[in-house]
């Protein structure tokens, strides 16, 4: 648990590497469009629970895999974003069901620390391109429902994206008050 408030407070911060391919508009709506890096990612997946229930759950375990709980005892620092994996329902509502992707840091990619909870898994994931829209606050699962339709309705009749799944992502500590940066990312198809 030390290890875990430790590398939060003053662990380094990586950013996962990504590329603007270009940006778009319409009305109240920015987004860009992004090529984001693969790698390797230590994941945790929550069904049968609301998304902000099953968030309260499935973060502390990846927190605490990054802050050292793994077979090397070795805090990691953090990568930004750490995403998350929605699955909507047709009326635009979300499933009981979300997948927690944190990505390994670049340091550690070529042999990241086992986890010592059997609940988290490494994964090998191949680059996606995204189209992003950024907003701030504490965001919940009605923040990340509301900025996915708002982006789907500025894209509409101009991009193609996957409607089964989408990622929400953070890029601050809990403790950070205010100045906060979230982000809904559809994935190009």
């Amino acid at each position: 648990m030390l290890g875990m408030i430790r590398n939060s407070l003053f662990g380094s911060v990586e950013t996962w590497p990504w590329q603007v391919l270009s940006t778009g508009g319409k009305e109240e709506v920015s987004y860009e469009e992004r090529a984001c890096e693969g790698g390797k990612f230590a994941t945790v997946e929550v069904t049968e629970k609301p998304v902000d229930e099953a968030l309260r759950e499935a973060m502390p375990k990846v927190m605490k895999y990054v802050g050292g709980t793994n077979d090397k005892g070795i805090g990691m620092g953090m990568t930004v974003p750490i995403s998350f994996a929605v699955f909507p329902n047709e009326d635009g509502s979300l499933q009981k069901k979300l997948k927690v992707w944190f990505r390994i840091p670049n340091q550690f990619q070529s042999n990241p620390p086992i986890p010592n909870d059997e609940s988290i898994k490494i994964e090998e994931r191949e680059s996606i391109t995204v189209y992003s829209m950024q907003f701030g606050g504490y965001a919940k699962e009605a923040d990340y429902v509301a900025h996915a339709t708002q982006l789907c309705a500025a894209l509409e009749g101009t991009a193609t994206y996957r409607n089964d799944i989408y990622f929400c992502t953070g890029y601050d500590p809990p403790m950070k008050p205010y100045g906060r940066r979230n982000e809904v990312w559809l994935v190009k198809t």
